[in-house]
């Protein structure tokens, strides 16, 4: 489906946007993503379901970017760190330049002077574009199987 220079970046595209949430690089996080996009946090049972409920919906770059600023400088919160872990992209399929995929993910938490906690499990589905710019986020649905977020959802997953 994917040759392997292809695949490379898919692979690296994944990586790259977990690493940039992990090392705090906010303003980042939107440039993953076309000018028009979807993103959304749902549960899994709201997905599967078909229910439009999401804990999170944005549906566009600047949507990604109000987010960002309001996470950044309005809401106040206890500091914690999020480390991402996620599988190897898995291709469904490829027509043209839009790439369908998946990939399980964890993200933990850690408040200073406390325990690493499992904040969120799930898997990211998504559309991917090849571009001029690369390969970018068209949607990104991150489906979590808890049907509970602890406490509040603040940053990007």
């Amino acid at each position: 489906m994917l040759d392997f220079p292809l695949y490379y970046q898919l692979t690296c595209l994944y990586n790259d946007y977990a690493a940039a949430l992990d090392a705090e690089e906010w303003e980042k996080w939107p440039d993953f993503f076309l000018e028009d996009c979807v993103y959304k946090v749902l549960p899994r049972e709201n997905h599967e379901r078909g229910y439009p409920l999401a804990t999170m919906a944005f549906e566009s770059r600047g949507m990604l970017k109000d987010r960002i600023y309001g996470a950044t400088d309005t809401i106040f919160h206890d500091p914690y760190y999020q480390r991402h872990v996620v599988g190897a992209p898995r291709v469904l399929s490829v027509q043209g330049d839009r790439i369908e995929s998946e990939a399980n993910y964890a993200v933990f938490r850690t408040k200073p002077s406390q325990l690493t906690t499992v904040f969120n499990v799930g898997r990211y589905q998504d559309v991917v574009r090849r571009g001029p710019d690369g390969l970018k986020f068209e949607s990104r649905l991150c489906i979590f199987d808890s049907e509970l977020v602890p406490n509040s959802l603040i940053y990007p997953i």
